[in-house]
């Protein structure tokens, strides 16, 4: 295990778990932005196929320690937002799935790491919500966009224009978060599922990330133009032939991966 600032970085197999801890609220504060940034380098560093960012305590986030923005001028607000965007940017791509397990409040930054990772799972009892309305500010970590980009446009602009509250239930129809398990069963679920992608086929995954990403900027035939390549690839991939012997050998489900 390893500590950087309030985070914690373990390693479960091929399974990177990054937790926060700052109690009581783990609010936002320079130690907690750099750690994360400092924390998330490391895991690209690393030999992880698969990325949990969880959180100890009541909450998964409080909000952000207002004192941090005190006195900032406009050129000293602007260069907080490009660190944001070079962090959220950095968790986009890596090159392995990326989970993120909120199992209870989950405001402002919080959410924008969240809508970073390739899927947010939730607890039934979480809720969510983008209320920088309250000291004057719009999200700037890039999540109005990318709330816009999974839930649609005017969903966006009512969470941020309301500073409300929304529970995991509404954020799931929306299509922002995959799935929502019993608070007593959160822990154990949400960990499972980590466990079981980052065992999956690491290659693979990647690949996917990538035409989903094409498709995403690009539109559906741009995805279409990179995946024969990307795809002819994993055929000489380990992964790949191990899966096919074992396929051919053993039926399916059997095969197991080593992340190359």
């Amino acid at each position: 295990m390893t500590e950087f600032g309030p985070w914690t970085l373990e390693q479960d197999g091929p399974l990177a778990v990054l937790t926060i801890a700052k109690p009581p609220l783990n609010l936002f504060d320079e130690p907690v932005f750099q750690g994360v940034i400092d924390a998330i380098d490391a895991v690209a560093d690393s030999d992880a196929r698969g990325l949990l960012m969880r959180a100890d305590g009541k909450v998964w986030t409080g909000g952000v320690d207002v004192k941090m923005f005190h006195g900032l001028s406009a050129d000293g607000g602007a260069e907080v937002w490009r660190r944001g965007f070079d962090l959220v940017q950095k968790i986009e791509d890596l090159p392995f799935p990326t989970i993120f397990a909120a199992h209870a409040l989950c405001l402002t930054w919080g959410l924008e790491l969240a809508l970073a990772c390739d899927l947010v799972v939730a607890a039934e009892g979480a809720q969510f919500g983008l209320v920088e309305i309250v000291v004057g500010l719009t999200p700037s970590m890039g999540g109005p966009q990318r709330l816009a980009e999974k839930a649609g446009p005017t969903r966006a602009k009512r969470l941020i224009f309301s500073g409300q509250l929304f529970p995991a239930a509404e954020l799931k129809e929306w299509g922002v978060i995959s799935d929502v398990w019993p608070d007593a069963d959160f822990e154990e679920k949400s960990r499972k599922l980590a466990t079981r992608i980052a065992n999956g086929p690491t290659v693979a995954h990647a690949a996917t990330k990538r035409i989903v990403a094409e498709q995403k900027e690009n539109g559906a035939r741009a995805a279409d133009a990179i995946t024969p390549e990307l795809s002819g690839k994993l055929f000489e991939t380990e992964d790949l032939k191990n899966a096919v012997e074992s396929f051919l050998n053993e039926g399916p489900g059997k095969a197991t991966y080593v992340g190359r």
